[in-house]
């Protein structure tokens, strides 16, 4: 792995220089496991909150593990929550544009054919597929983030095309 160069998270520089290197890959993360419907900006910073008030009790082998799975739980709670509290309920923002309303209308069926295929994919599959082509990661990048082989990182992307292939026709 990682070689550590620091020996306690609670400095402020280090913390500083921990969060500036992994705070855009957390975020990411979030979002490609879940959406952008739990604010994964807000996910990521409540992670670092947590991880600086326990970060006496993390050893710096465990700091970057302690920091996914804690933005995980996070947002799985979050999640929790909004399925009890709001059912799913989604409002539309007006769209002033100078398009047609014709284009307007494919354009949105299109986006919603697309965000609906994605969401059919299984969640490795979904997350490998929008880190590489969001994100651009290469696959070996990938797999050190979600420390499996590159093989593996391979197998999901592929999968994730081919599911998005057969559901999407004309792309």
């Amino acid at each position: 792995m990682s070689k550590h160069i620091y020996k306690d998270i609670c400095e402020e520089f280090r913390f500083q220089a921990f969060y500036n290197k992994h705070s855009k890959d957390l975020h990411n993360f979030l979002y490609y496991k879940f959406g952008e419907q739990i604010s994964p900006k807000d996910k990521t910073q409540e992670a670092f909150i947590k991880l600086w008030e326990n970060c006496k009790k993390i050893t710096p082998e465990k700091v970057k593990s302690y920091l996914y799975s804690t933005a995980n739980n996070l947002t799985l709670n979050e999640i929790a929550h909004q399925k009890v509290v709001l059912k799913y309920t989604k409002i539309k923002p007006i769209n002033y544009s100078n398009e047609s309303p014709e284009f307007l209308m494919e354009e949105n069926e299109y986006r919603e054919k697309l965000q609906k295929a994605i969401a059919n994919l299984t969640e490795p599959q979904r997350v490998a597929f929008l880190m590489n082509r969001v994100e651009g990661k290469r696959f070996k990048e990938i797999a050190e983030i979600l420390d499996i082989s590159t093989k593996a990182v391979e197998k999901r992307i592929y999968g994730a095309l081919k599911k998005l292939r057969k559901e999407i026709d004309g792309i």
